[in-house]
């Protein structure tokens, strides 16, 4: 994992990561009352201590804690964090939020009932050792039984296509039309790949301002992340497709081992 170039990704884009949405506090709703649901059916009706590791400005993290958990939320860009924070405040929800890396979370052990992982986050990971730091760390501020949350892209499809982009997104804002695509630039070993996320928003006049940020991912597959969860220290391993399970992204779930 390239910390500096991620972060710096995350940096630039979190004053901007709203637009990505035609409505982003309605997909706020909409996503936590899918991860919510998969909460109550694990753990009971809760509230739950829950842990956003990957928490971005909030998208997750700030659902969950109107749905009335108790929410922390990290992440590895200070300027994502903050913003999550000061969006919870803004909407009368309270996210404790920090800069932190995944892989070395600054919590004590056991105290969290979930752990949230979600957006993709995992696939900023480039290499099995980080994976596997990640995990680890996730399940260590897991107390026993406790349960994972993770989503990811559908990489197994996107493994055997490999797409050169995702469909663009267009959304209407305050200050206009926004514009959202990337391009995927595809390395020879056909699992890890650059992206190059575009943004065009209303300029002067009838121009647009263009905003490009530039990361890498993993397209890890199920069987991969199967792999990685159960040796992290993690049982009953499942994956919810979109179709059944709402969410915009497959999403794992696992438990702690005890």
């Amino acid at each position: 994992m390239s910390d500096p170039s991620v972060r710096d990704f995350y940096d630039a884009l979190a004053p901007d990561y709203h637009r990505i949405f035609a409505d982003w506090d309605v997909s706020m709703a909409r996503q936590a009352a899918v991860l919510g649901a998969l909460v109550r059916e694990g753990l009971g009706p809760g509230p739950q201590r829950v842990l956003d590791c990957s928490c971005g400005i909030g998208t997750q993290a700030i659902g969950l804690a109107l749905a009335g958990h108790r929410v922390v939320g990290s992440d590895l860009s200070p300027v994502a964090a903050a913003r999550a924070a000061q969006e919870a405040a803004a909407r009368g929800a309270l996210l404790p939020a920090a800069a932190a890396d995944m892989r070395r979370l600054p919590f004590a052990p056991d105290v969290f009932d979930v752990v949230v992982c979600a957006d993709n986050s995992v696939a900023h990971l480039l290499t099995a050792s980080d994976v596997g730091a990640a995990l680890a760390d996730m399940r260590r501020v897991l107390r026993d039984d406790g349960l994972l949350l993770l989503t990811l892209r559908d990489y197994d499809e996107m493994r055997r296509t490999r797409p050169a982009a995702p469909p663009p997104q267009v959304s209407e804002n305050s200050d206009g039309r926004v514009i959202t695509f990337q391009l995927w630039h595809w390395h020879e070993d056909g699992e890890r790949y650059d992206q190059e996320h575009f943004q065009l928003v209303p300029g002067d006049g009838d121009d647009w301002a263009v905003r490009v940020r530039r990361t890498t991912s993993w397209a890890l597959t199920r069987s991969q992340v199967t792999e990685f969860v159960t040796a992290a220290g993690f049982v009953d391993v499942r994956w919810h497709d979109p179709a059944a399970g709402g969410f915009y992204q497959p999403v794992l779930t696992a438990r702690a081992a005890g």
